[in-house]
């Protein structure tokens, strides 16, 4: 028998086939189905929305040359990224046919399924774009074709899509010293879109990347002063962070390789900064001045309101080849394990029992969920915990999040759903899978006696949007 070629989007997709459980999942599911979209970090360009015209290009330009979650699995087959038209940080030549690379994709979209990549692909391809035929070999171009004269209709810029999406606000992830015209233009065009900008200055505050200096040559630049002390970067950093809480931003987000903190003193923090800017700082220094920075701007979280973000874990660019040739970003960040309970212990015990200080941790070492991160968030005022995240944002990484973390923090000290997406189009797609997973593990719960329906209706409308609007102070 030959196989369907139509596209369906199955109405119980992601519940149990328990049927009391799937009943009980549909009507928890239905409550919060139609609820506006919190998105409160993520990775969308705020160029999108800053013009509004904006066209989002071909549908090569829309799926797959800035969606690392696609490009990973077709390198990982032998495809190479010159093939699907990935840009190199030279310039050299790559594939330009974005038919061509599109046909690519088709041929192996196999290869998606079981993946959340491949759930939210298909739902995305439906629901947005009227998509009713499974993308194959065969269906590739007038699927092409279709999605092509879609995006050319008003109703497909940006601004309109946003609406569609019902989504609520979304920030951006901005450097420390961008000046966000992007975001003044939206603010000053009159559109009612809530898009915020996020503090994120990783960029100057960890010594060991190759654009380090030019980071911070950037930043005082547009501080208009030399950055040559410890002293004059946190005068710098807590300057940006004024002006970017002016221009809307209600959180901050860091990245760090392990979640270590530290104090320093002035002098050791200031030898460390000028080894930087020498070229000599070592692994050690690196760690340490990370560490220490966090300390601070914890701090200032405190002083600013700021909702403070970390996420840590990840093994950044390790296919050296890859980013030599293409840059960061590139799908090849890989998870690494890491302890938080000795690592947070100098910032926590200075800052973790002030309840101004907000700290949303997200991790990619699942085996700290239950072991240190929960009871973490189940003691200290300032610690929430951020949903699954990157490799375990996922149906099953979801619910072994939920099954984990539950018990001892519970749900109210985590801070719900957010999509962290540069694709834009999938950002529906991925809350609606959410939301489904979520009700079903709700209504799990529920059947066994734990909660009686009026605490799962409750929940179910907390996970889905009041605990991210609360965190984030949205």
């Amino acid at each position: 028998m030959a196989k369907p070629s139509r596209s369906t989007l199955q109405p119980d997709r992601y519940f149990s086939s328990d049927p009391q459980q799937k009943q009980i999942a549909r009507e928890l599911y239905a409550s919060t189905e139609h609820l506006p979209l919190v998105c409160p970090h993520g990775h969308v360009d705020p160029r999108t929305f800053a013009d509004p015209d904006f066209n989002l290009g071909t549908p090569t330009d829309l799926f797959l040359i800035p969606d690392h979650y696609i490009f990973r699995m077709l390198y990982s087959q032998g495809i190479s990224l010159e093939r699907l038209g990935i840009p190199t940080v030279d310039g050299a030549v790559v594939e330009t046919d974005h038919r061509a690379i599109w046909q690519i994709f088709a041929d192996n979209f196999h290869l998606f399924r079981g993946t959340p990549t491949g759930t939210w692909l298909t739902q995305e391809l439906h629901s947005v774009f009227g998509v009713d035929e499974k993308l194959t070999s065969e269906t590739s171009q007038s699927i092409y074709d279709h999605i092509a004269d879609q995006l050319t209709k008003p109703e497909f810029r940006p601004r309109r899509l946003f609406e569609r999406f019902n989504i609520e606000v979304l920030a951006t992830t901005d450097a420390a010293s961008d000046r966000l015209h992007d975001h003044r233009s939206i603010r000053e065009s009159g559109w009612k879109g809530r898009v915020v900008p996020t503090f994120r200055p990783d960029g100057v505050v960890n010594i060991d990347r190759p654009d380090w200096r030019e980071q911070i040559e950037r930043l005082s630049e547009v501080c208009g002063f030399e950055i040559n002390s410890t002293s004059r970067l946190i005068s710098a950093l807590e300057q940006r962070r004024a002006y970017f809480k002016e221009m809307g931003a209600t959180a901050t987000d860091h990245a760090a390789l392990t979640p270590y903190t530290a104090e320093l003193s002035e002098t050791e923090a200031d030898r460390i900064l000028h080894s930087a800017l020498e070229g000599t700082a070592g692994e050690d220094d690196a760690r340490r001045f990370t560490g220490y920075l966090l300390m601070e701007n914890a701090r200032m979280s405190i002083e600013d309101g700021l909702v403070m973000q970390l996420h840590v874990g990840s093994y950044r660019n390790h296919n050296r080849a890859i980013y030599e040739r293409f840059g960061a970003d590139k799908g090849a960040d890989i998870p690494i394990p890491h302890e938080f309970t000795r690592n947070l212990a100098p910032l926590l015990n200075k800052y973790g029992n002030d309840a101004r200080l907000t700290l949303i941790l997200f991790t990619l070492d699942e085996s700290t969920y239950a072991r240190e991160l929960a009871p973490l968030a189940g003691h200290y005022p300032a610690v929430k915990l951020g949903p699954p995240w990157w490799f375990n944002d996922s149906i099953n990484g979801m619910r072994r999040y939920r099954d984990l973390v539950m018990e001892t923090a519970g749900i109210y000290n985590t801070a719900g759903f957010n999509d962290d997406t540069r694709a834009f189009p999938s950002i529906p797609a991925r809350h609606d899978l959410a939301r489904r997973v979520d009700a079903d593990w709700i209504a799990g719960l529920v059947l066994r006696g734990i909660v009686d329906r009026t605490d799962a209706d409750e929940m179910a409308l907390d996970l889905a949007y009041r605990l991210a609007k609360k965190a984030y102070k949205l």
